[in-house]
């Protein structure tokens, strides 16, 4: 364990990124912040599970999107594994693969980064009760904003009150089980929303990135036939 406490936690961020947009890097950034993160390594999903929407973009598309939009930022890295992979996109699998490299290896301590709304559903995901013998889980919240346990599926709740901590500097002393909140500023931006924005020929300009923006309209991507 010792081991552990040289090294600064690293966050872990995926999603279908479909478009990545600028909640996605506030959320990344903040998170750094908060949680004295060294690096946040970004990873698109390759195939997100049947139970999602499919993405309207391909995965080497998503990819090289995040890739843009990250650019020039030093604490940002990009992880093209689960595009690569021939294979289901599910968090626990990319967990187990980033433990196996000697960047990460088992004492490193990982943070998974998502929203509230996607940890209230974290009950529903493959094999997720291992995620925490993997990674620490950090929640983003609106400010003033608190996870209450008593709105979490019976079985999350649970773990959600054992696992709980009130102080992010714990991340740096073990690599993983524990879940902790973080405040992040609220933008109400949705790759949804920007979606229909570009259907409908609107500009969605200022909601994402300018190089990601010139790539979607480069590759006509999002456009209604």
């Amino acid at each position: 364990m010792l081991e552990a406490l040289t090294l600064r936690p690293l966050g872990i961020f995926g999603g279908t990124f479909d478009p990545v947009h600028c909640g996605h890097l506030r959320l990344a950034e903040e998170a750094a912040d908060a949680l004295a993160l060294e690096t946040v390594r970004w990873i698109p999903a390759g195939q997100p599970p049947a139970r999602l929407r499919p993405p309207l973009a391909s995965a080497r598309q998503r990819l090289d999107m995040v890739r843009r939009a990250i650019e020039g930022n030093p604490r940002f890295e990009i992880d093209a594994g689960e595009v690569e992979a021939d294979q289901t996109s599910y968090t626990v699998l990319t967990l187990e693969r980033l433990r196996l490299e000697k960047v990460c290896g088992a004492a490193r301590p990982l943070v998974l980064l998502t929203g509230a709304d996607a940890f209230a559903g974290m009950s529903t995901w493959h094999r997720w009760e291992r995620l925490f013998e993997l990674a620490h889980v950090a929640v983003a919240c609106r400010p003033g904003y608190s996870i209450q346990a008593d709105s979490l599926p019976p079985s999350l709740a649970e773990v959600y009150r054992q696992r709980l901590c009130e102080d992010p500097a714990e991340l740096a002393t073990s690599p993983a089980g524990r879940i902790v909140s973080f405040s992040m500023t609220p933008l109400g931006i949705s790759a949804t929303r920007i979606r229909e924005a570009l259907a409908q020929r609107a500009s969605p300009r200022y909601l994402l990135p300018d190089a990601v923006l010139d790539y979607i309209q480069h590759h006509s991507l999002y456009q209604e036939n």
